[in-house]
């Protein structure tokens, strides 16, 4: 396989992007910050404290000759389970907003489920390397979906639906793409229905968010009241916005505001310009991730890439689906801006992977 050198477009891409993360996560908690720790630069210097980390693997990655990632990818795998079924055991794992989401030493704290879809889609890339005809075989196929809903109900016992969904989400994008046939995502789709009618009605949370999504004024001081501070902050904002740190709604008005719901942050200090612009970087770096996937050889990188591709696609649709309000709230975070160590280092650690097979093109696609 000829080695060309990285892809600079989408390296200088994915530092552009998460410098600017940072920016708005020193932005859109610093009044909370300032109030609940005294500091208004709190969260931003541990989001910081994990940029250094999540950039130092990155570039680690980069260097590294990730075909060796396949001899290791089961390990990983299973490193990752053992550490979703320790994050259920309680005093290992830590609540947190009602989910026992977090393995804590300290301050220091994992997310697990975060690590869990690198985990996954790189077991799922070397099966398909080396199987993706059997994805014909009805057995073969619903075994692997088996393992998908595995690893889903493990991160649903936390419970956390988000980070769930996206995996899962993620990887049958992957079958679809390998050339399973359509009747099997037909029975998929029937159970997923089915499913996910009875997580709504087992939770009864899951009920408020539903409604609030139909209706938030229906109860806008309850489970309509972020979707509808949202969208106080994106209408201001209008095409400019009102300038950096500018932000009203931080100031108390949207909870938690450095989370989920940075990108209304965003909007309301740059406007549809900025937000079009974040849109756009991402694009770029989808774009470039699916070019590279279909210009390399290798099996194993192809789909390696493309699933790395694919979960960064559907997280941000997701959480910009949400922050918008043509989504129920899910609790998904948007990668590489909202505040949180564990997202920030994995998302940072695939695009390293994503980057260091850009090396292994058998065409130059630029």
């Amino acid at each position: 396989m000829h080695k060309r050198k990285i892809d600079y477009i989408l390296l200088i891409t994915v530092i552009i992007l998460s410098l600017f993360g940072l920016l708005m996560v020193y932005s859109a908690s610093n009044v909370v910050a300032l109030h609940k720790y005294k500091d208004s630069f709190y969260f931003f210097k541990r989001q910081f404290g994990f940029w250094v980390i999540g950039m130092f693997i990155m570039f680690l990655l980069i260097k590294y000759d990730v075909r060796n990632y396949y001899k290791h990818i089961s390990l990983v795998f299973f490193i990752c389970i053992l550490l979703l079924i320790l994050v259920l055991i309680p005093g290992i794992g830590v609540v947190r907003g009602g989910a026992r989401s977090w393995i804590g030493i300290g301050s220091f704290s994992i997310q697990p489920s975060e690590f869990m879809k690198l985990g996954l889609v790189g077991l799922l890339a070397k099966y398909l390397s080396n199987n993706y005809e059997d994805m014909q075989d009805a057995k073969s196929f619903f075994m692997v979906i088996g393992l998908i809903a595995l690893i889903f109900l493990l991160i649903m016992l936390q419970p956390d639906f988000g980070t769930g969904l996206v995996l899962m989400v993620s990887c049958i994008l992957l079958l679809f793409i390998s050339g399973a046939p359509i009747k099997y995502f037909v029975i998929i789709g029937i159970l997923g229905v089915a499913g996910g009618i009875v997580l709504i009605i087992s939770a009864p949370y899951r009920i408020e968010r539903i409604t609030a999504f139909i209706n938030p004024w229906q109860d806008p001081l309850g489970s309509g009241f972020q979707g509808i501070q949202a969208l106080f902050a994106i209408t201001p904002g209008g095409l400019f916005g009102h300038g950096f740190n500018q932000s009203m709604q931080k100031h108390f008005f949207l909870p938690e505001p450095q989370n989920d719901f940075i990108y209304a942050i965003l909007l309301e200090e740059f406007g549809l310009i900025g937000g079009a612009f974040t849109l756009f970087l991402y694009f770029l770096i989808i774009y470039r991730g699916v070019q590279i996937s279909l210009s390399v050889d290798n099996n194993f990188l192809k789909f390696l890439s493309l699933g790395i591709s694919l979960s960064l696609a559907v997280q941000v649709v997701i959480n910009i689906g949400v922050v918008v309000g043509l989504l129920p709230v899910t609790g998904i975070t948007l990668p590489l801006f909202s505040y949180g160590g564990s997202s920030l280092v994995l998302t940072l650690a695939s695009l390293g992977i994503l980057i260091s097979i850009s090396k292994y093109q058998n065409y130059d696609f630029r």
